[in-house]
């Protein structure tokens, strides 16, 4: 049990770390992508300056005077072009060339055909003289390095986020056994005592039920009153006795034994259970059936196995009224086997249908309808159920009944 929780605590940890780390990344690049571009874009724009200086009108005519080293331009994978006023390309320069048409609007644009990207910046180029506006520059730039270097990012990154999520998950397990060693220890020592106590209050609760047997067994030489006293006590101790009882078996089943296991048939098991509880459902006036299909065989303990359906049985004898019904159906659907318990007792809401399985709880109606029990039944059962690899689930509506399924893998 304190293995799963450290396991959920564990990974609850690493996915909120996680998160965290992914967020940071994501920041980091998201930062770094910018500033980069921004760069590029400056970068572009100073070159688109320097480049509009050696534009000039001569007559009507754009006429560039190209002094640009193209050496230094092809290694820095800029290129430059000259653009009239009306957008007619009138020189170029350079490998890197942006194709797309000139966009007086856009300030930046970006190539994205073929294989590499390349971004360009325009820039407007007045005139000296009158201050009117006689052509556009446009530099661009590819941004193979710039991919390139997104791309050294990305994997250190996510090297980095690998990197501490495994170094975070040995810490983190590491911190989780040390944060649940008190909880376990005192769940432990918790277990102890409820099964020490459980074992020493066997033999007074024993030694009670006994004497008060006794007396009423010879109750002529008492009052009468004092039998009705007795007869109390008998019930309490009774009552004691199987709280006693229950609490044991529920601390030895929190303990990780290992189970008997062999080949049970749980069509003899529960054809035995209706026959041994078909007496007191006559007597409460109760139809108990069974509708059983054979080779129902499960691995597991039988003893732990009988406790569940009697567990089932009982609760649905308990809670159904005179004239009323307990049926117990199994079918095998694929790899598993579905044992039902249906009955049509005083039923549950659905805001108590999550508690049912909850140690020492049962529902307000059930308080005050033939209670037998203390509540440790379905506890009891659930945990022989997860033992032997299975689940159980229930179904309720409030004045109709209930049904109890329990789901266990098939053997062989």
């Amino acid at each position: 049990m304190f293995q799963k929780t450290r396991y959920e605590f564990l990974l609850s940890y690493l996915a909120v770390f996680a998160t965290l780390l992914g967020i940071f990344a994501l920041a980091v690049r998201v930062v770094f992508t910018c500033n980069l571009s921004q760069k590029i874009i400056e970068s572009l724009t100073i070159l688109g300056q320097s480049a509009a200086v050696e534009v000039e009108l001569d007559n009507g005519r754009l006429k560039v005077d190209n002094d640009f080293p193209l050496n230094e331009l092809i290694i820095r994978h800029q290129a430059l072009q000259w653009f009239d006023s009306q957008g007619h390309l009138v020189d170029q320069q350079g490998q890197d060339i942006l194709m797309l048409p000139l966009s007086i609007n856009t300030d930046v644009q970006t190539q994205k055909t073929g294989k590499v990207r390349i971004r360009g910046v325009t820039l407007p180029v007045i005139g000296s003289k009158d201050g009117r506006l006689i052509g556009y520059v446009r530099a661009s730039q590819s941004l193979e390095e710039f991919d390139e270097t997104l791309a050294q990012l990305n994997w250190g990154l996510g090297s980095g986020v690998v990197i501490t999520l495994a170094l975070s998950s040995v810490g983190g397990l590491w911190l989780t056994r040390k944060a649940m060693q008190p909880i376990e220890q005192s769940f432990q020592r918790l277990k102890q005592f409820t099964g020490d106590a459980s074992h020493e209050l066997r033999s007074p609760l024993m030694a009670i039920t006994t004497n008060a047997e006794v007396a009423l067994e010879y109750a002529e030489g008492i009052r009468s009153t004092d039998a009705k006293k007795f007869k109390a006590i008998a019930s309490a101790a009774d009552q004691m006795t199987r709280l006693t009882e229950d609490l044991l078996l529920l601390a030895r089943s929190d303990q990780s034994i290992d189970l008997r296991r062999e080949s049970v048939n749980l069509e003899e098991l529960l054809h035995n259970l209706v026959e041994l509880y078909q007496p007191q459902a006559k007597e409460e006036e109760i139809s108990l059936s069974a509708n059983l299909i054979g080779h129902l065989f499960v691995l597991g303990d039988s003893v732990q196995l009988t406790r569940v359906f009697a567990n089932l049985i009982e609760n649905a004898l308990q809670y159904t009224p005179q004239g009323g019904t307990v049926e117990i159906q199994t079918m095998r659907v694929g790899q598993q086997l579905y044992i039902k318990v249906k009955d049509t007792g005083i039923g549950m809401t659905p805001e108590q249908l999550g508690q049912v399985f909850e140690r020492f709880w049962r529902a307000d109606e059930a308080r005050t309808y033939r209670s037998r029990g203390c509540g440790l039944g379905l506890a009891i059962a659930q945990s022989n159920v997860q033992n032997h690899g299975g689940t159980i689930t229930v179904t309720s509506q409030l004045g109709v009944g209930s049904c109890f399924t329990v789901q266990l893998p098939p053997y062989p």
